[in-house]
């Protein structure tokens, strides 16, 4: 069956909405946020209005069925990404995520796999979200360990040519986006997890641009840890995922405390439940979490192949569309080869905050700014880009309508 992006878009409510005096809604910024679907919506709405109660608390029927919506909802997210059930740690964001484990190796005692030393390393890249750099550079200030990166070509692929020198037997930890949200850059790692392996360090996925576009198995991938964000992947804001091999997850210490996390307490000290229940205090971010599990349903429904084949389409169509408007250059990789569907560009000495606003007179969302990546812009010679990101809902008229948009503002700016 082909893919039809109408036909999602019409699962989508915000669709049916006119905006900037009544024009469609041209939607490019999901590298940001994505759009919700119905079924995300009505399982949100459904669970507070049927099933509301403490989850994992109480012999009540409520909180025996919303027990059982977190966790079925727990089964669906490992099965998304070839893990197991008590791989997978609920948070509020990707954000919270990666610093649960910054803090938690970071607090990890002596004998302990994870301990860092002064002089240990930390390994991340100049593409890294700042999500993904400030933890670790405050692990490293804590701890004493050193900071090391890999740099990004004018192409804006990593630069491997000297990864014997950037991952030692010094490394402990290495972190890494796997699709960058600046460049839409897809980073093999095949080459990284070995090497990161065979020194006996721990590789971290930043994986929140690529999960939900792509399929990601973690087993087939062979890494440590895994965050992804449920509001990039058409589910809820205030949830996010943590996912751990089981026996690492057992060797860390927890993040947060209080209740619903502890095997036993005393006046004095504690003991910790197994994961994930010990990194996951109090109560969780109960809807939230069942609307995630939908939102994975949905994804599933549709097939995450059929997904990136549509993403890698609009992208191509995109760069080629772009290539013909003057004073316009795309930063990033100019084909689609292990690339995702962002695409950042300027346009000649327009800022991209001006051409944000003209696009959004056009009733058309981009980004605009850093994206959150200052050291990448900086190595790619560009103070801000403007960011159009795809996702399922999109079509090539939603391009047409930004090239035109485009060409309509270098006539606007002169």
């Amino acid at each position: 069956m082909a893919f039809d992006a109408v036909a999602i878009r019409a699962d989508f409510p915000i669709f049916d909405r006119k905006i900037r005096d009544g024009k469609r809604l041209v939607y490019l910024d999901s590298g940001a946020t994505s759009q919700k679907p119905n079924v995300v919506i009505d399982a949100e709405s459904n669970f507070y209005r049927l099933h509301n109660a403490a989850a994992h608390r109480g012999a009540h029927q409520l909180a025996e069925e919303a027990t059982e919506a977190i966790e079925s909802a727990r089964q669906v997210v490992s099965e998304f990404i070839g893990g197991q059930e008590d791989e997978i740690v609920f948070t509020k964001s990707s954000t919270e995520a990666l610093n649960l484990l910054a803090y938690s190796i970071g607090s990890a005692p002596k004998g302990n796999k994870f301990h860092l030393s002064a002089g240990d390393e930390i390994v991340v890249s100049e593409m890294e979200h700042h999500a993904n750099l400030i933890p670790w550079q405050q692990l490293a200030a804590r701890t004493g360990a050193v900071l090391k990166w890999f740099e990004v070509t004018p192409e804006g692929r990593l630069d491997l040519s000297d990864i014997n020198s950037v991952i030692t037997t010094k490394t402990k930890i290495v972190a890494l986006t796997h699709q960058s949200n600046v460049l839409g850059t897809i980073n093999l790692l095949d080459e990284l997890v070995k090497r990161t392996h065979d020194v006996g360090a721990v590789f971290i996925l930043d994986a929140c641009q690529s999960v939900p576009h792509m399929p990601v198995n973690v087993v087939e991938l062979d890494i440590d840890f895994l965050a992804f964000s449920g509001h990039k992947a058409v589910g809820p804001t205030g949830v996010g995922v943590l996912w751990g091999r089981s026996n690492l997850l057992a060797e860390l210490p927890p993040f947060l405390f209080g209740g619903s996390m502890i095997e036993s307490v005393t006046m004095t000290d504690a003991t910790w439940a197994p994961a994930p229940r010990k990194f996951e205090p109090g109560v969780p971010n109960m809807a939230q979490i069942v609307g995630l599990g939908e939102a994975v349903k949905y994804l599933s429904k549709i097939g995450m192949p059929a997904i990136h084949n549509h993403e890698i389409e609009l992208t191509k169509y995109a760069i080629a569309n772009m290539a013909a408007i003057d004073s316009l250059r795309v930063v990033g990789p100019l084909d689609t080869n292990m690339r995702g569907g962002a695409v950042s560009f300027t346009l000649g000495e327009i800022h991209p905050h001006d051409l944000g606003q003209f696009l959004d007179d056009a009733g058309i969302a981009v980004r605009t700014g850093h994206h959150c990546a200052w050291p990448l812009t900086r190595k790619m010679g560009v103070p801000a880009t403007t960011r159009a990101s795809f996702y399922l809902y999109n079509t090539l008229d939603d391009i047409d309508q930004l090239c035109t948009s485009i060409l309509a503002a270098q006539k606007y700016f002169g």
